[in-house]
């Protein structure tokens, strides 16, 4: 009897993706290239402002011509003008916003192209939607070594509810969602690059260990500058992305330290925190930094935008003298931002479509983002004697969802009773944009906001359906792709099933109805 050779620590060190990178990458952007289809088709329907495109698609317009958010008039006003092309209510003095420009400035890109219309402010949501999956894609093939698992999570949430109606809206969050996945599948990158690298010093060395040394500092690491620049963006689209920065800023780090104690470096791998930690700090930490002022270039370079006056008209305040009176300015307004978020304004308001934290990875209470109700019987797509309707509901593929939430629990087994490093990448990047959420749930909150979480638990269920399927040879490799299949399988027929939902089609109101599965969905 012959037994496998235990692998090397240089080999151990090696591990990672293998697959034809021309067969991968044809895989990735097919799926993508079916993404961007499927959230095209349709994407001015309704020929409507939609829920927060009131404030998103017009902020947007205005950076276009003065290059901050200036002032338009009340939604019932300016939103009708704005549909048949009048926008004479814009003017040009600076209005508060909430949220830093760059998620705006990518909406503003469509409406550079396509025009202020419906088709033009969501233009760029489908385009970062379809980004979304390709590195959902990435991130699950990496993680996994499998390109049929990769492809699994790519699949599923091309199809969820939630990831397809939040790429033909123009909303902030399918942006920073983009942004925060492709800065982890940076990260998870580098932590195969350093360590091919790593194996590539010591071989050039004729080592097969360490033996107790740190081994040589491989400074150049393009990957996590890459990622600074990812989670510069995100953050720059909407602050709670700090929380996954700080989260995978950490984790890297730890990775290099596993790295240097796998090379053999014994005790001295931790002086990783300090010898990587400072250089990770600047490349990921530094450079999203730089990456987040600079995105305020047109603000900065205004004088009429909210608050950019202040610094002149506080020469003697500490942060001028320490700052300058542009940087000062934005200061101050960032602190102005932070009070509204977290003040006694916005813990006063109420919203029909508030739906505690708690309740999202089970989709308890999803968000209508548009209704026509009551459409005549007889009128066009309204055939028959019943009354119509034409909804968008901000709502996940519930078989998805509920499949996910349950991966979760198996990934965090997986991970911490296997010590399976590749499943603590969606576990950790599922807790850092799901649980912040709790302490601001005294203010209200939608699910949508789960966007930026779908990517991971999506991920946790594919790899989880990678080990249903097990190695490529194995007795059970036909049972687990059945099972397998039939997953996928499902939550293609759930997404079918509920896209008139999700894609403002019109339908007899007891099709709609029959489609709220849950009371708590109405």
């Amino acid at each position: 009897m012959t037994s496998l050779a235990k692998p090397t620590t240089i080999e151990r060190l090696r591990d990672g993706v293998r697959d034809a990178p021309l067969v991968s990458w044809g895989v990735t952007l097919g799926i993508g290239l079916l993404a961007f289809a499927l959230r095209l088709v349709g994407v001015s329907t309704p020929n409507a402002v939609v829920f927060d495109e009131t404030y998103y698609a017009k902020d947007a317009w205005s950076l276009l011509q003065f290059g901050y958010e200036g002032t338009w008039a009340k939604g019932e006003v300016s939103n009708p003008q704005v549909l048949v092309g009048d926008f004479s209510s814009l003017e040009a003095a600076g209005s508060f916003i909430a949220h830093p420009p760059v998620g705006k400035w990518l909406i503003a890109l469509g409406e550079a192209m396509f025009g202020l219309n419906p088709f033009g402010w969501r233009f760029m949501a489908v385009v970062f939607g379809a980004l979304l999956v390709v590195a959902t894609i990435r991130l699950a093939h990496r993680l996994s070594r499998s390109l049929l698992v990769g492809a699994m999570a790519g699949l599923m949430l091309t199809l969820d509810g939630l990831a397809f109606t939040m790429s033909r809206i123009a909303l902030l969050d399918i942006f920073q969602a983009t942004f925060l996945v492709a800065g982890v599948a940076a990260l998870v990158a580098d932590r195969d690059q350093h360590r091919h690298r790593l194996a590539d010093a010591m071989e050039a060395r004729g080592l097969s260990s360490l033996g107790g040394a740190f081994g040589p500092l491989l400074w150049w690491r393009p990957w996590r500058w890459t990622a600074g620049v990812l989670f510069g963006l995100a953050a720059a689209t909407k602050w709670n992305s700090l929380y996954i920065i700080a989260v995978f800023g950490i984790v890297t780090v730890l990775w290099d330290v596993g790295a240097r104690r796998l090379a053999g470096a014994g005790f001295r791998s931790w002086t990783a925190l300090l010898r990587e930690g400072v250089l990770a700090f600047v490349s990921i930490v530094v450079t999203a930094l730089v990456v987040y002022v600079a995105s305020w270039a047109g603000w900065l370079n205004s004088t009429q935008a909210w608050g950019r006056d202040w610094g002149v008209k506080n020469p003697d305040h500490p942060w001028v003298g320490a700052f300058g009176e542009g940087l000062a300015s934005l200061l101050t307004y960032h602190r102005e931002i932070f009070s509204f978020h977290t003040g006694d304004y916005i813990r006063e308001q109420t919203h029909a479509y508030d739906a505690h934290p708690a309740g999202w990875l089970l989709m308890l209470r999803p968000t209508s983002l548009h209704s026509e109700n009551d459409i005549a019987a007889g009128s066009p797509g309204c055939e028959g004697t019943e009354k119509c309707v034409a909804v968008i509901t901000g709502m996940g593929t519930p078989i998805l969802w509920w499949m996910a939430a349950a991966a979760v629990v198996i990934a965090l087994i997986w991970w911490l009773g296997g010590r399976d490093w590749r499943f603590a990448v969606p576990v950790l990047g599922a807790a850092a944009t799901y649980l912040p959420w709790f302490a601001t749930a005294d203010r209200p909150v939608f699910f949508f906001y789960a966007i930026t979480i779908i990517p991971f638990t999506t991920i946790a269920l594919a790899m989880a359906l990678g080990l249903v399927l097990g190695a490529a040879r194995s007795p059970g490799r036909r049972v687990g792709a059945v099972i397998a299949g039939v997953a996928v399988g499902l939550v293609a027929a759930n997404f079918a099933y509920l896209y008139p939902i999700l894609a403002a089609e019109v339908i007899p109101h007891a099709q709609w109805w029959a489609r709220m599965w849950l009371r708590s969905w109405v």
